[in-house]
Order: structure tokens, then C-alpha cells, then sequence
């Protein structure tokens, strides 16, 4: 079964829009990446400051793949011609759940 990483990220109000921006661009980094299946970037509504950013994965492996080469290249600041970017987030945390029971719209 597959694999979920939700990424729990701390953003304070000023940021917002930043986060999502830069998601917005992001171009299919992990779309293309062998393994994926799904992503969602969930802004909160109320009682919080916290996105959330689901990606679903065909397994563990393949996240570890992705987080080892494209997310990290993505991530790298400070490219060639390119000044560091300030984290939009001040803080991160990762939850791991493996997909037991899944389920869909009724035909």
C-alpha cells in the first residue's frame, strides 16, 4: 500500500501569501518524480497557523528517493545568480502514515 508525508508547516500571517506563491511555481517538481501519486497544499481556515502539505507515494522508497535528490536541489538556496530566499515557514514537522484503507467517490 502506499505511503502519506504530510508536511506541517508553521506560517505566520505576513507569509502566506509567500508559501503559496512559491508553491504556485514550484512547476511540477514532484509530479514528475517516480513513485508519486498525489499532492495537496492545505491553507488552514481557522484556530491555526499551520499548512499542510500532503503527498502521497506509491512507497517509502520512492519518498526517500524524491527527498534526496529533487526536493533537496530544490531547496538549496543560493544558486547560481540567485540570492538566498527566506523561509516562508518558521517551523516543520513531517508525519509518516502508511495507507491501510482507502476509498472513492461511488461510481
Amino acid at each position: 500500500m502506499s505511503v502519506v508525508k504530510i508536511n506541517v508547516l508553521t506560517v505566520p500571517a505576513e507569509q502566506r501569501e509567500v508559501l503559496e506563491q512559491r508553491f504556485a511555481s514550484r512547476a511540477g517538481a514532484v509530479e514528475n518524480s517516480d513513485g508519486f501519486e498525489w499532492f495537496e497544499l492545505l491553507r488552514p481556515v481557522e484556530g491555526t497557523d499551520q499548512y499542510l502539505v500532503y503527498t502521497r507515494w506509491r512507497d517509502e522508497e520512492s519518498f526517500q528517493a524524491w527527498m534526496e535528490g529533487p526536493m533537496k536541489a530544490a531547496h538549496q538556496h543560493g544558486g547560481e545568480g540567485e540570492a538566498p530566499k527566506r523561509p516562508a515557514a518558521s517551523g516543520s514537522t513531517l508525519w509518516s502514515f502508511d495507507v491501510v484503507q482507502s476509498a472513492g467517490p461511488k461510481a
